[in-house]
Order: C-alpha cells, then structure tokens, then sequence
C-alpha cells in the first residue's frame, strides 16, 4: 500500500517554498472575494489558480530529493538500512590501525594493532598473549618472489634432483670423493691441529720405552711367553693370568683361535706343573664361554678328555676347580660336547669326585651342572613344540643326550639326595632344586630312600621357622619362605 510519507511542505525543497506560500495566500484570499469582481473573472482566477498549483505539485514530485516520493514502507526501510552499512564501512575504512613492527625477536602484540604481511605469530601458552617475529628474510622473499611468478615454493634448499642423486651415487661407487667446500676444509684443518697423528704419538712412546698394542698384538706375544722354553713357570703363570682376561671377550677368543694361541693353551693341560694346568684351565673356561665357534675347535683339539683326566686323577683342589669351570663352559649350550661327555664316561668321573672326602664345594657345583644340562634340554624341546626356533640339527643332537637314564643308572639319585644334610643354605637350594628336576625319573627312589623323608620334614621345621621370622621383619617373599615351598612341593610328590 502506499501512503504520503509526511506533509508535502515540509518536504518541499527550500528554494519552492516561497512560491508555495504564495500560492498558498492567493488561495485564501480568493476564498473571499473582493467587492464589485464580477462572478466569470472569478472562475477564471480558480482555474488559473489550479493549474499552477498543479503544475508546482509536478515539479517538486520530479526533483532527485528521494525523501519527497510516495514509496512503499519495505522498500524504504531496506534501502535505509543498506545506507546505513554503506555509511558503517566508510567509518570502519576511513579508521587508521597502528601498524606493529616486528623483530627476529618474539615480542608481545596489543590488541588493535595490526601485524604486517609474512610476519610469524605465535600463542604463548603460558601468558595468553600472542607473539610476532620476523620470518627468514631470505627464504620469505624468494618464496614471495616464486609465488609471484607462478612458481611453486621452495620448501627446502638442499634439496637434491634425482639426477644429483644417481651422479652422487656414481661417483661413490668409483671411489671418488667430492671435493668438499670451504668451511670442511677449514673445519677437517682444525680438528688436524687440535690431534696429533698416530705416526707421531708411536715415535713419542717409543721415546719412552712404551709400544702401542693392539689386543690381538698382546695375545700373541702373551701366547709366545707362555710357550717359550727359556720362560720361567713364574712367567707362564703371568702370562695365562693376562690371558685370560683379554679372551672374556668373544672376538678376542676368536682371534685366539686365528692363530693357533687356543691349542697352545690346551697342550698347557699335558703340563707336570699342577699351576699351569689350572691357569691354562682357566684360560680355556673363559674362552668358551658361549662362544660356539671356540666350543666346536676345542672339542676338535682334545680338550674335553684332557679335562676329565684330570678330574679323574689326584690334583690339588684348587687346580680342580678351574678344570671343572672349564668343562662346564664347554658342555653348557653345546649338545654335541656333552653326547661326548658321556661317552667318555663323565658321570663316572664326576661321580668319583663328589663321593671323594673333601669335595664338597666341587659336590655343589657338579650338581648344578647337572641341574642345568638337565633343565636345557627340557627347555629346547619345550621351545621347538611351542615356537620352532630351535634348528631341527640342534634339536636332533639334543635328543641324542640321554642324560636322564645315565643319572639314574649311575646312582646320582640317591648322591643328590645325600648332599641335602651340607649345612649351607645355597647349597641346599641348588640340591632342592636338582631334585625337582629329577622327580620324574627318579620317583621310585626317592620312595625308597627313608633318610631323605627324614631330612626334608628336619628342614621343613628349620625353615618354617626362618620363615616365620621373615614375615616378622616384613619379609612376605623371602629366601627361607621359597626354600619352604620346595620342601613342602617335594613331600607333596612323595606322600
């Protein structure tokens, strides 16, 4: 609908008004006539009147003042409102920011100031307030310079073209180097001041009576010591002892074995002198310690039998416990060594050495050895049924010892049982745990045994005890409480 806006005076343009208030009087003055004017002249001033009143109305209507229009209310409160934001982007256009400088530094930016184009901005954290700094003026600039010509960034500068790759490569496998720049050179040059070379620091120590060695160096004149005849025993003793600290290391051990050091060594067990067997013995039982390679040539050069001869026959004790260190560096780990073993008849051997008077210490370690072969084996054909790692040739020659049945037949039942009364409580673990893993092959006769009943219900007491004061000092997993338990399982199995 459209209606009058506002009363057309008021919207008139002020150079009409005049005219219109003229109009206006002559209107009123014409509503009464003057005296004697005839009623045709009457007429005639109205019509007059008329059409300049209208022909005014026309012109004001066509004036460019948008106020003066008869317009539709939508439309107007529309157009005053696009006025209005048209007249809001001016102000906001016309408003100046403060333009923020930034640095190489972080520095803090105010709110309401501007930040210029290509500038790094940041939120601390830890203060809320944002940061700018300055980007790589370099890389900012060519990257600007590339977006410009249409090019695409270059990310990375040291990047590489695969052609800069395969020529590289080229090069590398000719043997040739790239010559490098010259900041290497003054770096390598600096680094060549700072050290002195090799050359020079040998004529220094030669100077003084000292010679650079390497190990192998020093294992081979150690070897020549040891297997000269105008040595002294003193020094052949000396020189073992040196020895066998360098071959702990399985390259060294190895190396031993290049050049024939090892059997030198094992010919040192033929020796007369009771010291040079039990350093040479020494020496070996370091050397083999997993170290199958060395294990495989010693087995090759005779040095189990000389081992179980010495056990066999009347040697110090001292000499004795080396030789048996040794022996069992050789057999752990190794299957074939011990098939040979029993060959040899080596549960004889070690039967003979842990009933001798005197023996006890050799008693406890024998039985731990047996423990382990036994234990190793059963643990190899557990891992082949469960994972398959074990080589089929390792698990064959595992299946080839037949350990178990010899222990049985040679009487190690009942020489096991019988180490249970030695008085020291690591001792008794190590028997305790030697008979748990001979539980199934030799059942029977622990039944038939009444005096080892007798002494496991003797340290059943002795260790409930102990135990009891374990717990007492806050101990709820203690040594005496796990003895304890492996009492209280062997007495389970035999009732």
């Amino acid at each position: 609908m459209l209606e009058l806006k506002s009363p057309l005076f008021f919207h008139i343009p002020w150079d009409f008004r005049v005219e219109a208030e003229l109009l206006y009087k002559i209107k009123r003055s014409l509503t009464v006539p003057p005296q004697g004017l005839p009623p045709s002249r009457m007429a005639l001033l109205g019509m007059l009147l008329g059409l300049l009143m209208a022909s005014c109305f026309t012109f004001c209507l066509s004036h460019q003042n948008p106020e003066f229009a008869l317009t539709s209310p939508e439309k107007s409160s529309t157009k005053e409102a696009e006025r209005k934001e048209t007249t809001a982007e001016e102000e906001l256009d016309s408003e100046v920011l403060e333009v923020f400088h930034p640095t190489h530094e972080w520095q803090a930016l105010r709110p309401g100031q501007a930040v210029p184009v290509g500038s790094h901005v940041r939120l601390n954290l830890q203060t809320g307030a944002r940061e700018v700094k300055l980007q790589e003026e370099d890389k900012f600039q060519s990257n600007l310079k590339a977006l410009k010509k249409g090019k695409r960034l270059d990310i990375n500068a040291n990047t590489y073209t695969s052609q800069d790759l395969k020529s590289a490569l080229a090069k590398f496998k000719e043997g040739t180097e790239v010559e490098s720049s010259k900041e290497d050179k003054a770096r390598q040059a600096k680094i060549k001041r700072l050290f002195r070379p090799i050359e020079e620091l040998k004529k220094d120590f030669e100077e003084l009576n000292v010679v650079i060695e390497t190990d192998m160096q020093i294992m081979v004149r150690l070897i020549n010591k040891f297997n000269s005849s105008s040595s002294s025993l003193e020094e052949k003793i000396a020189a073992l002892f040196d020895l066998e600290y360098y071959v702990h290391q399985m390259d060294n051990a190895q190396d031993l074995l290049s050049f024939g050091g090892l059997q030198v060594v094992i010919n040192g067990l033929n020796s007369t002198e009771p010291l040079v067997k039990e350093y040479a013995a020494f020496v070996l039982g370091a050397a083999f310690s997993s170290n199958p390679k060395v294990q495989v040539e010693a087995i090759e050069g005779g040095a189990l039998q000389k081992l179980l001869v010495i056990l066999a026959t009347e040697q110090p004790l001292t000499a004795k416990k080396k030789v048996l260190f040794a022996l069992c560096s050789l057999l752990r780990h190794f299957p074939y060594a011990q098939q040979q073993f029993l060959k040899l008849g080596g549960l004889q051997v070690l039967r003979s050495l842990v009933q001798a008077k005197g023996t006890e210490v050799l008693a406890v370690r024998v039985v731990t050895l047996l423990y382990d072969l036994v234990t190793e084996k059963m643990f190899a054909e557990e891992e082949a049924e469960l994972t398959q790692e074990t080589s089929p040739e390792k698990l064959q020659q595992y299946r080839q010892v037949h350990l178990l049945p010899g222990l049985r037949e040679q009487g190690w039942c009942e020489i096991t049982a019988h180490l249970l009364a030695l008085p020291e409580h690591d001792a008794r673990e190590k028997v305790l745990q030697t008979l748990g893993a001979l539980l199934a092959t030799c059942r029977d006769r622990y039944h038939q045994d009444p005096q080892l009943s007798r002494t496991l219900v003797r340290l059943q007491a002795e260790y409930q005890a102990l135990a009891t004061l374990e717990l007492q000092d806050g101990e709820d997993e203690g040594y005496f409480r796990e003895l304890l338990g492996s009492i209280n399982s062997l007495l389970k199995e035999l009732r």
